[in-house]
């Protein structure tokens, strides 16, 4: 059977640019839309009537209707085809953020959030599931690479963005732009997005999802690449959540130079990516996640080790941005090695991967604040168990 098969060296179809663009957009929508209005937050508690845990809601239901949502449109898009569910997502997705915008009370603010995250990961699922039915092997790896790396510059955009407009268009001038942000993307499906599933590759409506899930699940190696991808992405998680606190509370960097720092991480991600989707063609997914879990896994045993030793406190930057640096050669070969293994239902192997990385992010990241806000031996550890789990996953994928 095909789809337990490790992507080789078959030719597949290049991706024109404004469709790499697209799905880029796609995948970039839930950091831009989780992170460009926290600027906002401060406003939106007075005017809104409520406390800073009543605005967190608007953020966490977001999170959750992501979640839930992934696990809806990529077994849609497995019946029906890619495109109409795109575009039906992509319509009810900016319907949403204009009544996210324009809600006068936090109930209703709340519910248009829960729709707007629900929506809005049928771009970010339907997206992979397109880059699968339109490539195969090693170009794969690539195109999900670059997808990445290009999605991946909203979260180092966003919030400052946020915190330059948030003085001339308020909190909710932010939700208006993330609803614009949203008809860009509706309108790029549909300029630059063809129907990549035929008829004859749609599983019809009498698959039951559970049987669907169920099928894709049963596949060892696809789940053994999820939890490569899974466990990385909590490292990447611990990171985001502790940063605050480590670099400013414990380093001792201010506001800005704590930005500077986090924004220097993510360029070293983003470059790191750039790089990886010109040598997988080499060198294989395989060997550039192996590559990369190994430098990850020896950036947290040193970030640990350090701790430990009471080392000078910016080693630590050091340390976190040789662990961040190579989650670009991670995510995206890994992604197309998970997906290489349910080609025949991209859009549920799709789901179930979005789906376990969201859920395995939100366990994580309250795990690194266990230490209070003055530890960073807690986020050192956790970031080194979650790199070691992925070690472990890869050589045991290479076991096999």
């Amino acid at each position: 059977m095909s789809d337990a098969h490790t992507p080789q060296d078959h030719p597949g179809r290049h991706i024109a640019i404004p469709l790499l663009l697209t799905l880029a957009m796609l995948a970039a929508f839930s950091p831009m839309a989780t992170d460009l209005y926290l600027p906002g937050f401060p406003d939106m508690v007075g005017d809104l009537g409520t406390d800073a845990s009543g605005v967190q809601l608007t953020l966490t239901t977001f999170m959750l209707g992501l979640s839930a949502g992934q696990l809806v449109w990529g077994p849609l898009s497995d019946r029906f085809g890619r495109l109409r569910p795109l575009l039906l997502s992509g319509l009810i997705c900016v319907i949403a953020g204009a009544l996210a915008a324009a809600a006068p009370s936090l109930g209703l603010l709340i519910l248009a959030r829960v729709v707007q995250g629900f929506t809005g990961a049928g771009g970010l699922v339907i997206g992979r599931a397109v880059v699968t039915d339109l490539t195969s092997g090693r170009d794969t790896a690539r195109v999900m690479t670059l997808m990445m790396t290009v999605g991946g510059i909203a979260p180092i955009l966003a919030p400052f963005a946020g915190s330059l407009m948030i003085g001339s268009i308020g909190w909710r001038g932010l939700l208006w732009v993330l609803a614009g942000i949203g008809a860009l993307s509706l309108a790029a499906v549909r300029l630059a997005i063809r129907e990549s599933l035929p008829p004859e590759r749609r599983h019809g409506a009498s698959v039951p999802l559970r049987t669907a899930f169920g099928q894709v699940l049963r596949i060892s190696e696809y789940r053994r690449q999820v939890a490569v991808f899974v466990s990385a992405f909590g490292v990447l998680m611990s990171y985001i959540a502790a940063s605050p606190f480590v670099y400013q509370n414990i380093i001792g960097l201010s506001e800005i130079h704590y930005g500077m720092a986090f924004g220097a991480n993510a360029v070293g991600m983003v470059t790191t990516g750039y790089a990886v989707s010109h040598l997988v063609h080499r060198v294989g997914p395989r060997r550039v996640v192996l590559t990369s879990v190994l430098v990850q896994v020896a950036a947290t045993l040193a970030f640990v080790v350090l701790v430990l030793t009471h080392a000078p406190v910016w080693t630590y930057a050091v340390a976190i941005f040789f662990a961040i640096a190579p989650m670009g050669g991670i995510l995206g070969p890994t992604a197309a090695l998970v997906m290489a293994q349910a080609r025949s239902s991209a859009g549920t192997g799709s789901a179930l991967l979005g789906t376990s990385q969201h859920a395995f992010g939100a366990v994580v990241s309250p795990l690194v604040g266990l230490g209070g806000a003055g530890s960073a031996l807690v986020p050192a550890a956790i970031m080194l168990t979650c790199s070691a789990l992925a070690l472990a996953s890869v050589l045991r994928t290479a076991q096999d």
